[in-house]
């Protein structure tokens, strides 16, 4: 019940978060203002502020503060409903349109970014989706059950060993004993093969050691608790996921560098609107593995939807023919491999020094 409740409210300040950020058309005026604005005391003409653009008219209540959250999780003011629709269908030209001033009409790449991020996470927390705690332990299980069938058999052996010396048993009886004994000498023999490829290590990660106290200080407690070094892998990459749009946008650039007509800023909405749908992509694939959906299926899509996203948001945004979209395609295939590498490293480095 907590992981749900924890999940909700991610979803809750992912949306409040990513309003905050994506402010046009955020305030609730009922009637045309008069006075001062409350805010940076400009003489009122309208329902905003023309300096602060803050609402002539402000509610008080708790009622007010259920709106901003049904506005922030449900509609972004509704300009949720026309850009989810592009991004999912037309991203290319969506992207353009947002470049080129049409911003208004749109949730920005920035605010959409952040909600899908909310909402990925939040969709994890509900359903339960998190890194085994135990994950260290799975060696230690099995050399301690090796110790344990060791043990076991040289008790059953020492059995044995007594009918068989037995003066009082009969032949019958002492040669089931020996057979037994060799077949026990056999599973001993192959315990013991095995032990030394199952025998925890005492050193791991911890032997490691770069001159950095911090660093080595966080190795030391990665190897010692394996399942909350995931955990904390898990969390940071929550955290950190913004450092995924300036990691790719010098590889957006690469592919467009003799093009002087397109910017860094340029690259950087087209990162951040194509993030925003691959979040929104895995969490609807999450949601009907949860349900039960063939796992075939849903890898077949998470494999084919995202370079048919790419080039279909390519191709709009920058407006290029079919063989140059497939050719930057294939490239930023390429550089998705690169950019998730980096940024695993540094999710995992701030995870160690952390």
């Amino acid at each position: 019940m907590s992981g749900e409740i924890e999940g909700l409210g991610d979803l809750a300040t992912g949306a409040l978060m990513a309003r905050a950020v994506d402010h046009h058309g955020s305030s609730h005026a009922e009637h045309e203002g008069h006075g001062a604005c409350l805010n940076c005391g400009t003489t009122l003409v309208g329902e905003h502020c023309h300096v602060c653009g803050q609402a002539a008219h402000l509610h008080r209540s708790v009622g007010a503060i259920w709106h901003d959250l049904l506005h922030g999780v449900l509609h972004f003011e509704g300009r949720m409903w026309s850009t989810l629709p592009m991004l999912i269908r037309r991203p290319g030209e969506l992207t353009r349109r947002y470049i080129e001033g049409e911003r208004a009409k749109f949730v920005s790449p920035m605010a959409m970014f952040l909600f899908s991020v909310f909402t990925l996470f939040a969709v994890l927390s509900i359903l339960g989706i998190s890194p085994p705690a135990d994950v260290g332990n799975a060696t230690g299980k099995v050399a301690s059950g090796m110790e344990e069938a060791k043990k076991e058999l040289a008790s059953t052996r020492e059995v044995q060993l007594k009918r068989l010396n037995d003066p009082t048993g009969n032949a019958a009886s002492k040669a089931k004993a020996q057979t037994r004994l060799a077949e026990i000498d056999r599973e001993l023999r192959v315990i013991a093969e095995a032990q030394p490829v199952f025998k925890p290590q005492e050193e791991g990660l911890s032997g490691v050691k770069t001159g950095w106290t911090r660093l080595d200080h966080g190795i030391e407690k990665a190897s010692k608790n394996p399942g909350l070094a995931l955990y904390k892998l898990q969390a940071n990459s929550y955290k950190f996921s913004w450092l995924l749009i300036p990691l790719s946008v010098p590889f957006v650039w690469i592919m467009f560098a003799w093009k002087r007509q397109y910017r860094a800023y340029d690259h950087a909405v087209f990162v951040t609107y194509s993030l925003a749908f691959m979040s929104l992509l895995f969490i609807v694939l999450t949601i009907m593995s949860a349900f039960g959906v063939p796992m075939q299926l849903l890898a077949l899509a998470g494999f084919a939807i995202p370079p048919f996203h790419i080039y279909r948001q390519l191709r709009g945004a920058y407006r290029l023919g079919r063989v140059s979209a497939l050719a930057r395609t294939a490239v930023m295939i390429v550089f998705v491999q690169i950019i998730a590498t980096l940024f695993l490293m540094l999710v995992l480095g701030l995870g160690l020094v952390g």
